[in-house]
C-alpha cells in the first residue's frame, strides 16, 4: 500500500481554544480517522511563534489515493465529520503529502 499524509495546521477561533481542542480530540481526530485508509492520528501545538498554534499529522495507507480524497472532500460539515465553530476556518490551511522518491 501507499503511504500518505494529511498536514493540517489551524487555529481556534478567538477566546475559544478549549471549545476547539475538545471538539478536535473527541469529535474531530475520529472522525476523520473513521475514512477508509486513514489509520493514526496525532496533533501538536506550536512550541514558539508562527502563523499556526495547532498542527496535526494524520497517517494514510491506501492503493486507492484519489478515491480516499473524494470520501474526505465530502465528509466536511455532514454528520459524518461536523466542523465546530470553534476552528478559524480562515486560517485553516489542509495538504496531503507521499514520500520523497529519490
Amino acid at each position: 500500500m501507499a503511504r500518505y499524509k494529511l498536514v493540517a495546521f489551524s487555529n481556534a477561533a478567538e477566546g475559544r481554544d478549549d471549545d476547539f481542542n475538545t471538539w478536535y480530540d473527541q469529535q474531530h481526530l475520529p472522525d476523520v480517522c473513521a475514512i477508509p485508509g486513514f489509520i493514526s492520528a496525532e496533533r501538536f501545538v506550536c512550541a514558539g511563534e508562527g502563523p499556526h498554534k495547532y498542527m496535526a499529522i494524520y497517517e494514510i495507507e491506501t492503493d486507492d489515493f484519489e478515491g480516499m480524497l473524494a470520501e474526505f472532500a465530502k465528509r466536511p460539515g455532514t454528520d459524518l465529520m461536523p466542523i465546530s465553530d470553534a476552528l478559524d476556518f480562515t486560517t485553516a490551511q489542509v495538504g496531503f503529502w507521499q514520500p520523497a522518491k529519490k
